[in-house]
């Protein structure tokens, strides 16, 4: 492990071993050390399979700091999940740490819904100057509850009632698809086969098979043909619910140019646009808002994860003249903890120009990703943002199907989701913790904090290259003709 990756740990944070002391005060550190090694066996038997991750990544953290998690067998992993995009400046910041024990020695309440405080305040101050020029005049910030789910109900909710219509179009692919087609489905409609996701531009699923930028120019004809389509319905959809890059889908970037259509053709029809930016915000893909790099104004912004810097947060942005009046929903919206943490994070992003940080390093992480796809059969595709970053694995044959999600069995043998599983488990092995993610979990995602170095990156690309390179001979995959990947690494 690179050294600079294990630094920032207190006095006391190294390797967990054996207590030295005798009596009371060594034992106690015992019992505890021994609950936390017990935990992976006990919580099958006591808690829902839907915990995925602690299926797949067998870790007990008890320490982390920046980029390294240590676990309770005293291991130290780089983490590349980042609590799914959560933590924009990694684990336990310092200008984080330091917000959340401001607001608890202060006195101050700690939950008051909504009410106006100065936290809440200072947040709200901090979250409009940072957004996409044109928006941030004229925004209204409305809190809701704080999972990625709750600001997505809430946006759909605004452009209905800003717009006295019902339909909301989605894209395939979308994390959110299933719950926002369920939001969408009014008394009536349940059989309007309009309400079925557009395609997504991509190059190597494209749907019409030909990618690039005339797959790009399909999708888009595709979208305004729907938008167009009158035969069940009076009046236009309410709006179009957009990812600028898509994270569970499989790290998949819209191209700018669609982005901007998709734009145009909303705005030519009164459809308010919808950006999600619950995994692209604050910085990730190499701008603060993902929506900067085509330089695309949404009517509607959907913002969560990072903003809370590491804790449960959630909001939607919008354009004032979309302000309905209607009280926000969500017990916790709003949580003080959650505001003075997150006003911190995009203060700190934003002074540090970590996205233009992140803009860099992830360029210079996907030239060197590409190599793999180059040297290793099993890697088909390379793509990303900034530090969102994926790898798609395919199977040796590529016929079988994964199972359905949620299952205990995991991916069938052969499937491209089996590999990529491998390598997930490969890279545990090596100290690296990665997410997996597409509709067949077959994408490698890295998700590192913005705060990571070039040092750190590079322990991760050797620790996934050596991954990649363990499942590729394991598989029988035979090796492409060697383009200097190797040596470029």
């Amino acid at each position: 492990m690179a050294e600079s990756a294990c630094r920032g740990f207190t006095s006391g944070g190294g390797n967990a071993g054996p207590t030295a002391g005798k009596g009371a005060a060594g034992a106690a550190p015992a019992r505890a050390r021994t609950a936390q090694d017990s935990a992976p066996k006990r919580q099958p038997a006591r808690e829902s399979a839907a915990r995925t991750y602690a299926r797949a990544l067998p870790v007990v953290p008890v320490r982390a700091r920046g980029l390294t998690i240590e676990g309770a067998d005293g291991r130290r992993y780089l983490d590349c999940v980042s609590g799914a995009g959560t933590l924009a400046l990694g684990h336990n910041h310092p200008v984080v740490l330091e917000a959340i024990r401001k607001v608890l020695d202060s006195g101050a309440p700690l939950q008051v819904m909504d009410l106006t405080t100065p936290v809440e305040d200072a947040f709200v101050t901090e979250l409009l100057h940072t957004l996409p020029p044109g928006l941030a005049d004229h925004a209204r910030v409305r809190f809701c509850g704080p999972s990625g789910t709750d600001p997505v109900a809430t946006a759909v909710g605004l452009v209905r009632a800003a717009t006295g219509r019902h339909r909301v179009i989605t894209f395939t692919g979308t994390h959110h698809r299933a719950v926002t087609a369920e939001a969408c489905a009014g008394p009536g409609d349940a059989c309007d086969t309009r309400r079925a996701p557009l395609p997504y531009p991509q190059d190597r699923h494209c749907p019409f098979g030909v990618g690039g930028d005339r797959g790009a120019e399909l999708a888009a004809h595709w979208a305004e043909s729907v938008l167009d389509d009158r035969r069940s319905a009076d009046q236009p959809p309410a709006g179009m619910l957009l990812e600028p890059v898509h994270g569970e889908g499989g790290v998949l970037p819209a191209p700018d140019a669609w982005m901007r259509r998709m734009r145009r053709i909303t705005a030519e029809r009164a459809v308010l646009l919808i950006a999600d930016e619950t995994e692209t915000g604050v910085g990730r893909t190499g701008a603060f808002w993902a929506v900067e790099h085509s330089g695309v104004r949404p009517d509607v912004l959907v913002l969560s994860k990072a903003i809370g810097g590491s804790l449960p947060l959630a909001a939607v942005v919008h354009r004032d003249d979309l302000h309905t009046g209607e009280p926000g929903a969500g017990t916790f919206r709003g949580n003080q903890l959650a505001l003075a943490a997150g006003a911190a994070t995009l203060a700190h992003v934003r002074e540090h120009r970590l996205a233009e940080h992140a803009a860099v390093l992830g360029s210079r992480m996907l030239t060197r990703l590409r190599g793999l796809a180059e040297e290793f059969r099993c890697v088909g595709d390379v793509r990303g943002r900034g530090l969102m970053l994926g790898v798609e694995l395919v199977a040796p044959d590529g016929t079988r199907e994964a199972p359905a999600h949620g299952t205990d069995t995991g991916p069938a043998p052969g499937t491209a989701a089996e590999v990529a599983a491998a390598v997930q488990r490969e890279c545990l092995r090596r100290g690296l913790i990665v997410d997996l993610a597409g509709p067949s979990g077959n994408v490698v995602r890295l998700l590192p904090p913005l705060i990571v170095t070039e040092e750190q990156t590079s322990a991760v690309l050797d620790r996934l290259a050596d991954a990649v390179a363990a499942v590729d001979r394991s598989h029988g995959a035979p090796h492409a003709p060697p383009h200097g990947a190797r040596a470029a690494r």
